[in-house]
């Protein structure tokens, strides 16, 4: 560390303040700090903070010092900061300026779109990972590598990725397979299905899942409904080598971490770069040790991808890529025209999911085939089962129980399960105001009324949808259920719905 006064004059006494900045570690010092004065930091500087054989690279916050926030000679650390330096009550740490980052020259030779060797990604991820970046930095990577990576350089960004974190090994198992939807379809929950199917198989499908970032649900908030998904490594270890598959949050087992980092400033800028996305999605499956990958990419004029060209072109990439790295990479293209099942949030999702595998009367057809499909095409690339024979397959693993007892065993495995998602506690129904048929659902618009209503973070909130396209309906039809779990955040989104045109639209029947 490079500072220009004395350690010991340096020091302040640390206090966990509780902040939830994300990703971003950010630290909050008084404006009449001693060290504040001497080493002239201001609102934003970027500072390093040392604990021990840690530091980190923090983002400072300025507080009054009669505000009476923080006491003479302390420094607060947000929520990241502190688990970061693995703090106690009571510890102290150094302050002092941050040595400059040389990797920044390799962003401003991107920037001059100039091609980079693997050892420069290394180095930019590596140092993001340290926090060496701030947000600003940061953007100017995923700018300056927007649609501009090559093949080999997409790679290069994968593999640097994958190196910075843990990595699950699967010793005797030659063939591990994963799935990965590009996103952009509420309600398409196919993935606890998939696992329960496939596992079922005798296959090995150890699926690590995201948290919501800005869907209603992900994967892992409406799996934590049902079972718990905090795993560490080892839990996941013991679950995947007892039942063949598991279904947790990866954000806790350090797989890709800077991945996390990207995707937080990307969705601030409202980036969405294809080189990126592959990185993303391919350094995750690599550090869980998978072989064999489908790629589950919906394509409708709401969804993420929008048409079938930018979806084959997707697709090649992926294939591209994948072979550079040892994958075997399917990408499937799939409808994208309206949201998957009935629900959307994490506890209308999850009754979903519960009713299509347990077999239940009235289960959501579109779920239960979609699931079915990609189920079988995991079974085939796997070479399981021959092409053509896999789906048959997986809808007998799905009609016999045997899916059904295989999401149980993983459930308890992972520490239990509940079989019955919350309720919420306010309804508000959305009638149709004519008759006619169902033209068209707007994914976006969905997916935003599900979230001003609280999900995912209030699990039994979110959309229950009634009708799907070509469906018929009359005068005063229930189109939908609007859910929350407080009559404020019902309000709330009410307001957004009452602003909101051509959420479902008809033409005449």
């Amino acid at each position: 560390m490079e500072h220009s006064a004395d350690n010991n004059h340096n020091r302040l006494c640390a206090i966990r303040i509780g902040i939830d900045t994300y990703q971003e570690s950010v630290v909050y010092m008084r404006d009449d700090c001693h060290i504040c004065r001497a080493e002239g930091f201001g609102v934003q500087t970027r500072v390093e903070v040392q604990a021990g054989e840690s530091s980190i690279i923090a983002r400072l916050n300025v507080v009054e010092s009669d505000a009476g926030v923080l006491p003479p000679g302390h420094i607060g650390l947000s929520k990241i900061a502190w688990e970061r330096l693995a703090l106690t009550d009571g510890s102290e740490v150094v302050v002092g300026h941050p040595a400059w980052v040389n990797s920044l020259s390799y962003v401003r030779r991107k920037v001059f779109d100039r091609p980079l060797t693997s050892n420069q990604f290394h180095a930019i991820v590596r140092d993001i990972l340290k926090g060496r970046y701030t947000d600003i930095h940061i953007a100017g990577f995923l700018t300056a590598c927007s649609n501009r990576l090559d093949i080999d350089e997409i790679a290069h960004l994968t593999h640097a990725m994958v190196d910075v974190g843990s990595r699950l090994s699967w010793p005797g198992t030659d063939v591990v397979v994963d799935k990965h939807c590009i996103g952009g379809l509420p309600g398409n929950r196919t993935t606890p299905i998939v696992v329960s199917i496939v596992a079922a198989a005798g296959l090995t499908m150890p699926k690590t899942s995201s948290r919501s970032i800005t869907s209603p649900a992900g994967t892992a908030d409406t799996m934590e409904v049902i079972t718990p998904v905090d795993l560490d490594l080892e839990r996941i270890r013991r679950v995947v080598r007892e039942q063949g598959g598991c279904l947790a949050w990866g954000g806790n087992v350090r797989l890709s971490p800077v991945d996390d980092i990207l995707i937080r400033v990307e969705k601030a800028m409202d980036l969405d770069s294809q080189g990126q996305l592959v990185a993303s999605v391919l350094s995750k499956k690599i550090a869980a040790g998978s072989t064999h990958v489908l790629i589950d990419i919906p394509v409708g004029p709401t969804a993420k991808v929008r048409s079938k060209t930018a979806a084959k072109a997707l697709k090649r990439v992926f294939e591209q890529v994948g072979a550079r790295l040892g994958l075997v990479v399917q990408p499937v293209i799939t409808d994208g025209i309206q949201p998957i099942g009935r629900g959307i949030g994490p506890a209308f999702e999850a009754e979903d999911v519960l009713a299509v595998l347990s077999n239940q009367d009235g289960a959501p057809d579109d779920l239960r085939r979609r699931a079915l499909f990609l189920a079988g095409k995991i079974l085939e690339m796997a070479k399981s089962e021959a092409q053509g024979r896999g789906e048959d397959r997986a809808v007998h693993l799905l009609n016999s129980g045997a899916a059904w007892d295989k999401f149980k065993s993983i459930c308890i495995a992972q520490g239990g399960f509940r079989e019955r998602p919350p309720v919420p506690a306010y309804r508000y129904s959305v009638l149709a105001d004519r008759n006619g048929m169902v033209k068209a659902i707007d994914n976006r618009k969905l997916a935003r009324l599900a979230k001003l209503a609280g999900a995912p973070n209030a699990p039994a909130a979110g959309v229950r949808l009634l009708v799907k396209v070509d469906d018929s309906v009359s005068h005063g039809d229930c189109l939908f259920e609007l859910c929350a779990e407080t009559s404020g955040e019902l309000k709330y989104a009410q307001t957004y719905l009452e602003q909101t045109t051509g959420m479902i639209q008809f033409r005449p029947s």
